[in-house]
């Protein structure tokens, strides 16, 4: 392989993979050397401009801990992770879409009760949500596992907040014998990803906005049903047609319904205060095989 030019690196990269004994990964990583050999040379790319890719990229993985994930909002941004979702999830006449994960998803919420409070002391306007977990076919999935994160009043989420000791709008819940669901938190907001690392920096160098609309996150797992993850949004949000992460479906848009001080609560007290009921159906896919 010597002699080596622009126009013959790309076969002898992809010689070099012959032997690889993993079709799939042959597959992926030949079709990966052929399109960034292609950008490079359809973008004519210095070497200073490649220099500074890979200071981008070394910069967004310092930036990742156990608490924030940049190279996801790096995919989420780039609209990657839709692409990916979509091509794994096709949209179903039954079923609720899927959306993009996000980087604020940590792994040990706490196991709450049904009816319980998740915002954790966090300030904001009540918020009930009541929803249902059903199979294509409609029938209720029973001890399906919920788990539930969402950012507060000032658009953060509790992994973002280091003062913080115990989780914030953050919970896990089991679904009862009829596939119900029910918790109490407080209203979703919209708020912009992360700014200071460098996928903000890169959003404001092509002049996007950060902002992404009011939701709540759910990831819904049960035996021999596919794994959900979503969100339900919140209708009339000024962001939902321009997220910055691309994750809006208008089938995930839920009604979060005002109710005036004074109105009866879904847990049957009196509301000292204004609150929003959300109600939203869940429908899994059957595991396929």
């Amino acid at each position: 392989m010597r002699n080596i030019n622009e126009h013959t690196i790309t076969e002898a990269v992809l010689r070099g993979m012959a032997g690889c004994e993993s079709e799939r990964l042959k597959e992926v990583m030949s079709a990966l050397v052929r399109h960034l050999h292609d950008f490079a040379r359809e973008v004519k790319l210095s070497e200073a401009e490649w220099e500074a890719g890979i200071r981008f990229l070394t910069a967004t993985g310092q930036k990742c801990d156990d608490k924030r994930q940049e190279f996801i909002l790096l995919s989420d941004t780039l609209g990657l992770s839709t692409l990916v979702v979509a091509q794994n999830h096709p949209v179903s006449t039954q079923a609720t879409e899927a959306t993009v994960f996000g980087p604020f998803y940590v792994e040990g919420a706490p196991q709450l009760p049904q009816g319980a409070d998740i915002s954790g002391g966090a300030a904001g306007e009540p918020l009930f949500v009541r929803a249902t977990v059903h199979g294509p076919k409609g029938e209720a999935v029973a001890d399906a596992t919920v788990n539930v994160w969402q950012a507060d009043s000032e658009g953060l989420y509790d992994v973002q907040r280091s003062a913080l000791e115990s989780a914030q709008g953050r919970a896990l819940f089991r679904t009862d014998a009829q596939g119900r669901l029910d918790f109490r938190s407080k209203l979703p907001v919209p708020y912009p990803i992360p700014t200071d690392g460098p996928v903000g920096g890169m959003l404001k160098a092509l002049e996007r906005h950060p902002w992404r609309p009011a939701h709540v996150h759910f990831m819904i797992e049960a035996p021999d049903y596919q794994t959900l993850i979503t969100h339900v949004f919140r209708d009339g949000d000024t962001y939902l047609d321009s997220d910055a992460v691309y994750g809006v479906r208008s089938s995930l848009v839920g009604d979060f319904r005002a109710h005036p001080a004074g109105s009866q609560a879904p847990d049957g007290s009196t509301a000292a205060q204004a609150f929003y009921t959300l109600d939203f159906d869940f429908v899994l896919e059957r595991a396929s095989g």
